[in-house]
């Protein structure tokens, strides 16, 4: 497959967990509706990219203050910390995950998040900046791969729908992995330093989430997920904020049609709003 073009997106350099006040001051859940007429405050947690680049175009648009809500995002660097911020209330929401990783996530902590709905999907593709081609790929090659459950099996899949390799029908790790005839090296690694992992590995699979932020563009890619992939990022919320007014406004800004077509002009198509 050849390489796709597209625009250097710009390093986005955060140490730890970065709290940006964007518009005022976030109301904790339980604080009663305001009375002038607005929605009132959410604190809202996400990656710096795409995430808290979209958030932020809510409020730079105009969108938040002409809907009465006022947005603080906290900025993440991991995928660890966001869930166990919103369970215990710091955050409103979070905005950086797919559905079966929070899925894993309630499974592995008892916990009780929900899926407020589909925001966008940021395609998790194979990047190098040794080989051109998927073809140019050698008879064991090292391939860098997420460590966790859900986009470990998910990498792999990219892999199997590519034809490098052969799996179970849901993989999960590299003990699924059924026929690798190339004999390639995989090495299992924390999402966040697959970037990094592409000055000393041939290839490595990389979420967007870390892919923007790292610089990575669109011509390192050799092969990415179709836009019928079902690894839709979402927003999430505890269950009792559901049908809170402020989270649904949410919502409906990050999916409308002003952030949609925010999402395919400066993404330039690696990152895809819900239909």
């Amino acid at each position: 497959m050849s390489r796709s073009k597209f625009f250097s997106l710009p390093t986005v350099a955060a140490a730890g967990v970065l709290a940006l006040t964007l518009a005022g001051c976030s109301a904790p859940a339980e604080e009663s509706a305001p009375t002038d007429g607005t929605l009132g405050s959410l604190t809202v947690g996400a990656t710096a990219t795409p995430a808290g680049e979209i958030v932020q175009f809510l409020i730079d648009s105009g969108q938040a203050e002409a809907a009465g809500l006022e947005l603080d995002i906290v900025e993440f660097t991991d995928y660890t910390t966001p869930n166990p911020a919103l369970s215990e209330g710091s955050l409103d929401v979070n905005l950086f995950q797919h559905a079966p990783f929070l899925e894993l996530y309630n499974e592995n902590t008892n916990g009780t998040l929900a899926v407020v709905g589909q925001v966008y999907l940021p395609p998790l593709a194979l990047y190098s900046k040794t080989v051109d081609e998927l073809t140019d790929l050698k008879d064991g090659a090292s391939i860098a791969l997420p460590n966790d459950a859900s986009n470990e099996g998910r990498a792999l899949l990219l892999l199997a729908d590519a034809g490098l390799i052969q799996t179970t029908d849901a993989p999960s790790t590299v003990a699924d992995i059924t026929a690798n005839p190339n004999g390639f090296d995989f090495i299992e690694i924390d999402a966040a330093s697959l970037p990094s992992a592409l000055d000393d590995k041939d290839a490595a699979i990389v979420n967007f989430n870390y892919a923007g932020a790292a610089g990575l563009t669109g011509d390192l890619q050799l092969v990415t997920e179709p836009t019928t992939s079902s690894f839709y990022n979402v927003l999430a919320t505890r269950d009792e904020l559901t049908g809170d007014p402020r989270v649904l406004k949410l919502y409906e800004l990050l999916t409308s049609d002003e952030t949609k077509a925010y999402i395919n002009d400066f993404y330039a198509g690696l990152v895809i709003p819900v239909s």
